[in-house]
């Protein structure tokens, strides 16, 4: 047995039953805060205690560039990866902006960008490869360069749980990386790529038709070797969606809750779901991003989202933009009057 699949941490169902309770007795009709009243109960099963807290936050984002990129799948440059992760590194990003706002610890994972980046501020180098391969041609990655993604991701992990935190958001950067997402959910779903495939940074019709037909050349490519998760993920991945899966599956083996992203993210939740069982008892689900292909691997993991605003920026970007409402959760959750103790009456 790899050290992928082993089973997620179990919840705390006692705690899950007298937070559900607790719920039920606050000031307010039952059901009426929605979601809030869910995470709250999640959370306290999660964390053992019927005082839940959120107080650190860590985010990684995994930046990596793809193969695939020689088939013009992208509205823009594979330069931009790489540029963009120095905008991580100099705090002009979103996801660094949303960092700083919630005083959280932003680490930026350089997978395999095409050239080595120079020595940045808040850049780790933890390179597996300069890119993945052209799926189209041959596989992504090799076995061994898989396998060594995911323990990047395990490493992150663990680096987040060493330094405390309550939570932890995995963000991604990687030019083509929504083709590479759309593959490998339409692999695994067994989905037609036209139902799967969006705009990802701004395809017009024409972009999105030929990316559809780039994903379909590629699952045909690989239809017989396609033989399991792992196998897929080695056929048509890339690099920091690899690592983004192996760390969401050791953060739910050590007990530490997760905020999924957007449509990038939900694809690597789902196949850290197929490989280690009950992992997805430890994620949180930010938003449905406005890539049609999100909804589908949303129901698949049987997910209700936070949020539904139109968002698909990526990075860890609507994972960490849900940290307040969650926070507003638990802060209800621990701090709302009963209706014992507020003298009001309950429901006859």
């Amino acid at each position: 047995m790899t050290w992928f699949t082993t089973p997620a941490a179990g919840l705390n169902t006692e705690i899950q039953e007298q937070a559900a309770q607790h719920q039920s007795i606050l000031t307010k009709p039952a059901g009426s805060l929605g979601q809030l009243e869910n995470i709250a109960i999640q959370f306290a099963a999660m964390q053992s205690t019927n005082t839940p807290k959120l107080d650190a936050t860590y985010i990684a984002v995994f930046a990596a560039d793809h193969g695939v990129m020689d088939e013009n799948v992208s509205a823009f440059p594979q330069a931009v990866t790489a540029e963009m992760v120095r905008n991580f590194s100099r705090g002009g990003a979103a996801i660094s902006v949303l960092a700083k706002q919630l005083n959280a610890t932003l680490d930026v994972v350089d997978v395999g960008t095409v050239n080595e980046l120079e020595d940045l501020s808040g850049v780790l180098s933890m390179r597996v490869a300069s890119a993945t391969n052209n799926f189209c041609t041959q596989a992504a990655m090799s076995e061994v360069q898989c396998l060594q993604a995911l323990l990047v991701g395990k490493e992150i992990a663990e680096k987040a749980q060493q330094s405390k935190a309550d939570i932890f958001i995995g963000g991604e950067m990687g030019i083509g990386n929504t083709t590479t997402s759309a593959a490998l959910a339409s692999a695994l779903l067994q989905q037609p790529v036209a139902d799967i495939v969006g705009p990802g940074t701004g395809l017009d019709n024409k972009g999105i038709q030929h990316k559809i037909e780039v994903i379909e050349k590629a699952l045909a490519y690989h239809k017989q070797a396609n033989t399991s998760p792992l196998k897929i993920l080695e056929n048509l991945g890339g690099f920091e969606i690899v690592a983004l899966v192996g760390a969401y599956i050791r953060a739910a083996q050590m007990g530490l809750p997760c905020i999924i992203d957007g449509f990038i993210s939900s694809v690597a939740a789902l196949f850290a779901s197929r490989l280690s069982a009950g992992v997805e008892q430890w994620f949180i689900y930010s938003h449905q991003s406005a890539e049609p292909g999100h909804r589908i691997v949303l129901q698949e993991l049987n997910a209700t989202p936070l949020l539904n605003i139109g968002m698909r920026l990526g990075e860890g970007s609507a994972a960490a933009s849900v940290v307040c409402l969650i926070k507003n959760a638990l802060a209800l959750h621990n701090n709302m009057a009963t209706f014992e103790q507020a003298g009001v009456s309950d429901k006859v």
